[in-house]
């Protein structure tokens, strides 16, 4: 029972953290990107799944801690050292997604799609507004002169690079704390099985 518990600790590591890992550290330059190109779907798409992947994926995360206490449980270490310093880490790691990185993931995403929401609606009413047969010509006009208005003041905050630096920071300590998770569950402090 106690293989087959860690098995399913494994695989829910591997599952469930590793995509949560490469999507929230992709998630900062991909957000720079689609700032630096306003007005860009395909670049705003590419933020949005990967705010999805790390929002369900943090959702089935939790299947990790779980089976981890079940096999902990089985194997008759829930007191040891290693394993507590492991439990503290997991929640530290947790905090730091739910509360630091998934919520500003969310606000950068939001900026991004008004500003995508202003400039179509931007580029329809300037195309809306032209004589019936200058509409192609007008609407073309529009939609490059829309490309690059400033961006509008309510997602001024964050075009700041800041946004995304400090997601960045925010997104490597959550992988450093699984790391040092990964790397206390292989070594085991005062095992004796060896490993």
């Amino acid at each position: 029972m106690t293989k087959f518990l860690l098995s399913l600790h494994v695989i829910a590591a591997i599952v469930a953290i590793g995509p949560v890992t490469v999507a929230a550290s992709m998630f900062p330059p991909s957000a720079r990107q689609a700032l630096a190109e306003p007005g860009s779907e395909r670049a705003v798409s590419t933020v949005r799944l990967l705010h999805r992947i790390c929002r369900v994926y943090a959702g089935l995360g939790i299947a990790v801690p779980v089976f981890g206490l079940a096999t902990a449980g089985a194997m008759g270490v829930m007191g040891d050292p290693w394993l507590i310093v492991s439990i503290a880490l997991t929640v530290i790691a947790a905090i730091v997604l739910v509360v630091l990185v998934l919520p500003r993931q969310e606000e950068i995403l939001d900026g991004l799609l008004d500003g995508l929401g202003d400039t179509a609606t931007a580029g329809a009413g300037a195309g809306a507004g032209a004589g019936a047969g200058a509409i192609s010509a007008s609407a073309s006009a529009s939609a490059s002169a829309s490309a690059s208005d400033p961006v509008p003041p309510r997602t001024a905050t964050v075009t700041n690079p800041k946004a995304t630096v400090q997601l960045a920071m925010f997104t490597g300590i959550f992988n450093v704390l699984w790391a040092v998770v990964t790397v206390l569950m292989i070594v085991r402090p005062g095992s004796t099985t060896g490993a």
